[in-house]
């Protein structure tokens, strides 16, 4: 994650926060049953380091009109989340996005509610693509919601966490997008319900 306050990061700072996200290492746990990509960590690294080049930070001018509410840009294509509060703080994020581009939605939403403890529900169609899944898990380590969650104006989406790391900068989602649990945690305390959201 970097963290910036108005103006954009230095070369140094981009790079230190590169090689951090390199070296962020995978968690060792079981596979959770709802749908995890089984991956080497060779291959997880490569991954990442291929992607690592388009993880920069972006200026929030051409996205949006204000920063009135905060805004949040998620960029599908370099697996990035961006924030800037009204301020002028801003953040970025690596994420998960969506397994395919039918599953991916792009376009203009807005944070319409805030969950801490989040528990989920399958859709029909996942229920339809994987009838062994449970109808329901409460909070806790088997949520694939993580820790926290921005419910999204489109129905069925959201920003939320994960407990399982291995999915962070990679297509492994069934369309929502995910962050480390630190970071949710950290992007729910800055965001509010009216923050414009802008998937790319």
């Amino acid at each position: 994650m970097a963290h910036f306050s108005g103006k954009p990061p230095s070369r140094r700072a981009f790079l230190a926060t590169g090689a951090a996200f390199i070296g962020t290492p995978a968690l060792a746990r079981d596979p959770s049953p709802f749908g995890e990509v089984q991956t080497e960590r060779d291959t997880e690294e490569a991954a990442v380091r291929r992607n690592i080049s388009s993880f920069r930070s972006k200026d929030w001018k051409p996205y949006f009109n204000s920063l009135r509410n905060g805004a949040i840009l998620v960029d599908v294509t370099s697996r990035a989340l961006h924030f800037w509060a009204d301020d002028g703080e801003y953040l970025l994020y690596p994420s998960s996005v969506p397994l395919t581009e039918e599953m991916t939605r792009r376009g203009r939403t807005r944070v319409v509610r805030k969950v801490e403890g989040p528990s989920w529900s399958p859709t029909p169609r996942m229920l339809e693509r994987n009838p062994e899944w449970p109808a329901y898990v409460g909070p806790g380590p088997d949520n694939p919601l993580g820790t926290h969650a921005l419910y999204l104006s489109w129905k069925y989406y959201r920003i939320h966490g994960t407990h399982d790391t291995r999915k962070i900068g990679r297509q492994s989602s069934n369309g929502c997008i995910g962050l480390y649990n630190e970071h949710i945690a950290e992007l729910f305390a800055r965001t509010r319900v009216g923050t414009q959201v802008l998937l790319i």
